[in-house]
C-alpha cells in the first residue's frame, strides 16, 4: 500500500547562488557526508546537490509534513548503489514518523528517482509498505 508521494523541482541556479553565498555553512546544514562525497566527486557537482535537495523535499512532502514539525535536513539522505540507484535513508524525526505512519505488520520502503534538466533538478518519492513475511519455519 501507498503511505506517501512527493515531488520537488529545484531551480539548479538558485542551487549554485546558495553555495556560493554561503558555503559550508549551507552545506553541512544540509547535506550528509555522504551525500557530499558523492557530489564532490562528480563533474556536475551543483546539479547532484541540486537532486539531493529536490530528494529532501519530496521526501518531507511523502512523509506528510513538509520541512516542519521538527524534521531537519539531514534526517534524510540519498546514497547509491553500486549500479547508481538512488537510495533514501531516513533518521532522526523523519525515521520517527515513518514508523508512526507504517501499519503494523508491515516495512515501509522508500522508492526515489532524481532528474536534472538544466536548469532544473527533480525528484519523486513514494512511500510503500509491505507486509512483513511470516517465517513458517518454526511451525
Amino acid at each position: 500500500m501507498i503511505l506517501g508521494i512527493g515531488t520537488d523541482l529545484a531551480n539548479i541556479e538558485r542551487i549554485s547562488g546558495t553555495i556560493d553565498r554561503f558555503g559550508e555553512r549551507f552545506l553541512t546544514r544540509v547535506y550528509t557526508e555522504t551525500e557530499r562525497r558523492r557530489s564532490d566527486r562528480v563533474a556536475n557537482r551543483v546539479e547532484s546537490y541540486a537532486k539531493r535537495w529536490a530528494a529532501k523535499e519530496a521526501c518531507s512532502k511523502a512523509l506528510g509534513t513538509g520541512l516542519r514539525m521538527g524534521i531537519a535536513w539531514r534526517d534524510m539522505a540519498v546514497s547509491n548503489l553500486r549500479t547508481g540507484q538512488p537510495v533514501m535513508h531516513v533518521t532522526g524525526w523523519a525515521a520517527d514518523r515513518l514508523a508512526s505512519m507504517t501499519p503494523p505488520g508491515h516495512e515501509a520502503i522508500i522508492h526515489v528517482t532524481l532528474t536534472d534538466d538544466h536548469p532544473w533538478a527533480s525528484a519523486f518519492v513514494v512511500i510503500e509498505a509491505r507486509p512483513v513475511p511470516v517465517d513458517n519455519s518454526e511451525a
